[in-house]
């Protein structure tokens, strides 16, 4: 076998001087794995003449911080607070969305009726937020009302703003949009004589494009985009943006996330359209808390675990409320969720919510026949790191390789040594049983190109046990 034929950098070969030269080479210093830490990506609202101006990535890093850019009680704000919550190492950059043109904010109203006749308190509860007054003997519902409303306006992260005349208090969604219309209110009073009664929250409409703002950070290479909008024109365009930056000449793969507080119907509808291995959406019927703070503490967990192929399961999502019992999705529901491409999330020991079983919405092949392929979040973010460890180590070896015939077997067998501490990691398997299907070859077109197949048998998640006890007698 013909020695490796040594190449220089540095040293031209027409040195005439006598001496010892030596350069360095630290093409070969990396023998490791690239890191895997999360970029997560949230695209949402900011307040009207809030200081971040729309469409202008950034990086945040406090729930304060977020407030100070996108503007208090800004979906932008509200989602980085419950990102951060869950994740406190994220790392998180926000886009700002303006309200569209033809936006409506979404409002709601608070009745106060009666006269207080005795002491107590009343007060309202804006998702997971609650505000709450002192009431005396004998003030009136407008003057309740009132305060109620100044307390709301003093309190700047709730996702709404209040005006009160004559014991009627209106709530009016911060964001234009749809949205808005899923913002819960509910009110309480403990003042004999005194009741508020509160309408849902409705009328908001036309929730802004997002398409921009992913263009606006096309070539950025997050991992993990959040939206709070769930619904299909804006996952499409989400779908249509993780398909692109994933693609092969690409090679930034990302995954999109949602999250709905409906009804299973609705969220399994959804998933259907949208039909992708790279976007996966989450259910918690019934929560209070705000469906856009559901999807970005999903997406946090996500993040959370840099571990592409470790699944997901009973980690739990900080600071996100419990549904009531009656609202709680039970076994089969759960399933059907499975089946359909929806994450369902359950409430585990210490009423904490955490995820069942991370899948994507992809459910059928292009045929439309069934297809568990992609249904596993897991798969495709340990296809995605396969293929950055492979480039990673291909571009580090081989930055101005010349392609001869000794060239192949070099690349092949850096190929073999990546897939082998893939499989150290329990990544992948059965590396040396497929070594006979790596493939490295010369393309018979093109004859500065070298091809390569790889096969990839990916390490699955332990997600059922299925045992059978036999009594003796």
């Amino acid at each position: 076998m013909a020695s490796e034929h040594i190449s220089f950098d540095t040293l031209p070969a027409s040195i005439r001087k006598p001496g010892k030269y030596f350069e360095f080479n630290t093409k070969l210093a990396v023998r490791t794995l690239p890191d895997n830490e999360q970029r997560v990506l949230i695209v949402a609202q900011g307040n009207s003449g809030c200081a971040q101006a729309p469409l202008t990535p950034v990086n945040v890093y406090s729930d304060a911080e977020a407030a100070e850019l996108f503007g208090p009680g800004s979906q932008a704000h509200l989602m980085a607070r419950a990102a951060i919550t869950a994740n406190a190492y994220l790392r998180l950059s926000v886009i700002g969305v303006a309200d569209d043109a033809a936006g409506i904010a979404a409002s709601c109203t608070a009745t106060v009726t009666g006269q207080a006749a005795g002491l107590g308190v009343a007060g309202l509860t804006v998702g997971t937020q609650t505000v709450q007054i002192a009431v005396s003997l004998a003030t009136t519902a407008a003057a309740i009302a009132q305060a109620l409303a100044d307390k709301i306006n003093a309190h700047p992260s709730l996702p709404v703003t209040a005006g009160a005349v004559n014991g009627v208090i209106t709530l009016t969604a911060r964001n234009k949009g749809a949205t808005g219309n899923l913002i819960p209110v509910s009110a309480s009073s403990t003042v004999d004589g005194v009741a508020v009664v509160v309408t849902p929250m409705a009328g908001g409409a036309t929730d802004p494009d997002i398409a921009p703002a992913l263009a606006a950070v096309f070539a950025d290479g997050h991992d993990i985009i959040v939206t709070p909008y769930a619904d299909q024109t804006s996952l499409t365009a989400l779908r249509q943006h993780v398909d692109a930056v994933g693609h092969a000449l690409e090679q930034r793969g990302a995954v999109g996330v949602y999250a709905s507080t409906g009804t299973l119907a609705a969220a399994t509808t959804l998933a259907g359209l949208i039909n992708s291995g790279r976007i996966t959406g989450a259910l918690l019927p019934g929560s209070v808390s705000l469906p856009w703070e559901v999807a970005a503490a999903f997406a946090a967990v996500i993040a959370s675990e840099e571990d592409p192929a470790r699944p997901l399961n009973t980690l739990a999502l900080a600071n996100i409320a419990a549904p009531p019992v009656k609202k709680r999705l039970g076994r089969m529901e759960q399933e059907t969720l499975l089946a359909n491409g929806v994450t369902p999330l359950e409430v585990g020991p210490g009423e904490k919510v955490q995820v069942v079983r991370a899948i994507t919405t992809y459910t059928l092949d292009p045929q439309g026949v069934e297809d568990i392929a992609l249904l596993d979040l897991t798969t495709i973010r340990t296809l995605d790191y396969v293929r950055l460890a492979c480039r990673t180590r291909i571009s580090l070896r081989f930055p101005r390789e010349k392609l001869s015939s000794r060239t192949a077997p070099k690349v092949r067998s850096e190929l073999i040594d990546v897939l082998l501490k893939l499989e150290e990691l329990e990544i992948v398997e059965e590396v040396k049983a497929n070594l006979p299907g790596l493939i490295v070859e010369r393309d018979l077109q093109d004859p500065n190109r070298l091809n390569a197949k790889i096969p990839c048998d990916v390490v699955n998640g332990l997600h059922i046990f299925a045992g059978r006890i036999d009594l003796l007698l």
